[in-house]
């Protein structure tokens, strides 16, 4: 098997490289550190390419698909994604912009792409990594982000249902981690509160349940599963309050 990833050279991207290959699945690796991915491809065991790419670049998203489309790949993984703290009013618009190119954008066309051929063929697996924060009804201080793994969500959601009703082999499925110990933190300009998950062990948790059955929405950790399910009771200005509260907590 081949699996392209991307946001590959660091936290849960770097880890679903590793497992993978463990599993004896050759890869590519997209991002825009090289230092960090030429590090992992030595690491490695089984055949690596490296692309070097910023995924906030429409037209380079498109080229990643031409390089790639004659590889075979088996497995996409649309990980790349980053997160802003702050008043909406105050934060850096053209930041916010990027983020949108980079977490819904991207995801959007890459999908489009690969799902094609995997349609072809009736084969393949896609995991887009989303966030906890895409199952709540508002992120007051992260605005952007949580809207944007909004899209991620509700937009496989739709995506699986449609393969199902076609009967297509393909599988679709949205990883929704809650914090995990990962350089989104810095990128971010937060310091979360609350316990964080191990990037391996969401990596592994996730690449598992993707390739071993057929659940939509991977969710790591007990905790974050039971925030989540208990969410749904309460009003959305009542839930937005506590969010904003949780938010404020993460200031650096």
């Amino acid at each position: 098997m081949k699996a392209l990833i991307t946001g590959a050279s660091s936290g849960i991207g770097r880890e679903m490289a590793i497992y993978l290959s463990e599993l004896g699945c050759d890869l590519i690796l997209v991002a825009r550190d090289k230092e960090k991915l030429e590090e992992l491809q030595k690491s490695l065991k089984t055949k690596v390419q490296i692309i070097i790419i910023d995924l906030a670049n429409e037209k380079k998203i498109k080229d990643l698909y031409m390089i790639t489309k004659n590889e075979n790949i088996d497995i996409l993984i649309n990980n790349a994604g980053f997160g802003l703290f702050g008043d909406y009013s105050s934060v850096d618009l053209l930041t916010e912009l990027n983020m949108i190119d980079v977490n819904i954008k991207a995801v959007h066309i890459l999908t489009r792409m690969y799902l094609k051929d995997f349609t072809k063929r009736n084969s393949g697996y896609i995991l887009n990594v989303a966030s906890s924060a895409g199952l709540l009804k508002g992120g007051p201080l992260m605005s952007c982000y949580y809207a944007t793994k909004s899209y991620v969500v509700s937009f496989t959601n739709a995506l699986y249902e449609e393969l199902r009703r076609n009967k297509s082999k393909v599988r679709v499925a949205v990883l929704c981690p809650g914090p995990v110990k990962t350089n989104f933190d810095n990128v971010a300009h937060v310091k979360f509160n609350l316990k964080q998950l191990d990037a391996r062990y969401v990596a592994r948790y996730a690449i598992t349940k993707l390739l071993s059955t057929n659940k939509l929405t991977i969710i790591p950790g007990t905790n974050i599963k039971l925030g989540v399910f208990f969410q749904i009771f309460l009003p959305t200005k009542t839930l937005l309050k506590i969010t904003y509260k949780i938010q404020e907590r993460k200031r650096k």
